[in-house]
């Protein structure tokens, strides 16, 4: 199992930006596969972007392409996600999760992830 715990969030005006960062732990060499994901009050929790963590490979929704960035940096077993011009409609709660895709669950699917992280409070104000 990976741990794993979000940072970074809170309160920003819109077209501000925030950095969330989650860290791993435990056996992450098992976690080819790492996403961010949303949940805004009342919806349903949402892809956000994703990355395969040896190759670098990256998936972004619609939504925020263009907006937000994901990395990550091995030496320090971190995962982050850079979000730019943010907008009052990005207000949720933001999750990192772990996993490891394959052709049943690619990376948009939560059930492509089997660890997930308690979530940070994202609320960007109009």
């Amino acid at each position: 199992q990976v741990q794993l715990v979000e940072s970074g969030g809170g309160r920003v005006q819109s077209g501000g930006s925030l950095r969330l960062s989650c860290a791993r732990s435990g056996r992450t060499k098992s976690a080819y596969a790492m996403g961010w994901f949303r949940q805004a009050p009342g919806k349903e929790r949402e892809f956000v972007s994703a990355i395969a963590w040896i190759a670098g490979t990256t998936y972004y929704a619609e939504s925020v392409k263009g907006r937000f960035t994901i990395s990550r940096d091995d030496a320090k077993n971190t995962l982050f996600l850079q979000m730019d011009s943010l907008k009052p409609e990005d207000t949720a709660v933001y999750y990192c999760a772990a996993g490891a895709w394959t052709y049943y669950a690619g990376p948009t699917s939560p059930r492509a992830y089997d660890s997930w992280g308690p979530g940070t409070r994202v609320d960007v104000s109009s």
